[in-house]
């Protein structure tokens, strides 16, 4: 009975496991929760209701922010075929933005109720969408715990949350230089972050932290490397005891977690293994090629926001990756561009960028999570799954990282 009391926020069923699992708890937002982090994935991936069960367990549950209209037939079909009649005329964008941050309210509202107060609900906006700032300042003005951004460095991010003391902020970044710079850029507006997540480029899925494709393998990525580099800076700033790290890619198992714990971590963060769960919010089919994919489908290519990602090769993306030079020889800025929406500040398609990506992102993710198979971008990280081809629970899955020694997937 005292580990409930000990820990209220974790489910009272976790609670005991946590105690006995040799795991330290991840403290973040003034609460002590599992050291488990559910990454967020767009578009749509990781919306209310995944999101709302990791909170409920006592973790981290993150909404993704971008194109979550796509979750709510009404606001689909008030924004229905506007940008196909439209291309960027400024109230079709405003129409199509305004039913975004309709959608985005409703799901962290949702995700609260899913929640039952226990866990953290964040809100993941990447820093390379063009509605970046609006999605953020939504997010605090509906309460969100934490924001968490990625895909760019989120220098200006204290600034949009300056009337939102108490909310967690939580930048994603990939080596030691990196939290150096932000860090210092932060606490000259009298901020630093929260909490700081060490993605590995070569280990996550989607869009990752690196320049170049090449960079992947650069060792100054590995958690060996930039765990201890990134807390002795903290240390030597003062606060090493207020910004905890949270390490991302290529976590599979209780003993991946202890390990990065005993490297510095406080926690770690996990995608692909909570988008292959039951309450993942996209269909089926999309988890079930995530489950499926082996480690040789997996493809890295750059992207259209120029940076490199890594996905399962499935027909359409094998069949990009054929023409992708010619479609690069040929690049040039578009006329017009069918999203009138919240989508890339940069796009390789849309600006006519000659070494990135050349397709339609939003097509493309779109088609992944209503699980067409022939027509999606299926991101995924490195590493078996711990439940293998099978998709399972959330719950199921916590209690499998707090295991030290799990037993076979039955």
């Amino acid at each position: 009975m005292l580990a409930p009391l000990l820990y209220p926020h974790i489910h009272p069923d976790l609670a005991p496991l946590l105690m006995q699992c040799g795991l330290t708890p991840l403290l973040l937002g003034g609460r002590s929760l599992l050291p488990i982090v559910q990454g967020g994935m767009g578009i749509g991936v990781s919306a209310h209701k995944l999101a709302g069960a990791v909170a409920a367990l006592g973790g981290v549950g993150t909404i993704s922010s971008v194109d979550l209209r796509r979750h709510h037939p009404d606001l689909m079909e008030r924004t229905q075929g506007l940008a196909a009649r439209a291309g960027h005329d400024d109230e079709t964008r405003e129409v199509i933005d305004a039913a975004n941050l309709e959608a985005l309210e409703r799901e962290i509202r949702a995700a609260r109720e899913l929640s039952q107060g226990r866990g953290l609900i964040a809100v993941n906006v990447m820093r390379a969408v063009s509605e970046y700032g609006p999605s953020v300042k939504r997010a605090l003005e509906c309460g969100i715990d934490a924001v968490v951004v990625g895909a760019g460095l989120p220098l200006d991010l204290p600034d949009l949350a300056q009337d939102h003391p108490r909310a967690a902020l939580i930048p994603i970044l990939s080596d030691a230089r990196g939290v150096q710079l932000v860090v210092k850029k932060w606490e000259r507006k009298k901020r630093i972050p929260d909490a700081i997540v060490i993605e590995h480029p070569r280990l996550a899925g989607g869009h990752l932290g690196a320049a170049r494709i090449a960079d992947l393998n650069d060792p100054r990525f590995d958690f060996e490397n930039v765990l201890p580099q990134a807390l002795a800076f903290l240390r030597s700033a003062g606060i090493e005891r207020q910004v905890p790290l949270i390490a991302a890619g290529g976590v599979r198992s209780h003993q991946d977690i202890a390990r990065l714990q005993s490297l510095g971590a406080a926690g770690v963060q996990l995608g692909t293994p909570f988008a292959v769960t039951q309450e993942c919010d996209a269909h089926l089919e999309f988890k079930r090629v995530l489950a499926g994919a082996r480690e040789e489908e997996m493809v890295e290519f750059t992207s259209v926001a120029g940076l490199p990602a890594r996905a399962v090769g499935t027909p359409w993306l094998r069949a990009y990756l054929k023409i992708e030079d010619k479609l690069q020889a040929v690049a040039h800025v578009k006329s017009r561009c069918t999203k009138a929406f919240d989508c890339l500040a940069q796009c390789g398609l849309r600006d006519g960028l000659a070494g990135w990506g050349q397709f339609c992102i939003d097509n493309q993710l779109a088609a992944a999570l209503r699980g067409d198979v022939k027509k999606g971008l299926f991101f995924r990280g490195v590493g078996a799954l711990p439940f293998g081809d099978q998709i399972r629970s959330a719950r199921e899955l916590v209690e499998r990282l707090l295991m030290p020694s799990p037993v076979a997937a039955s």
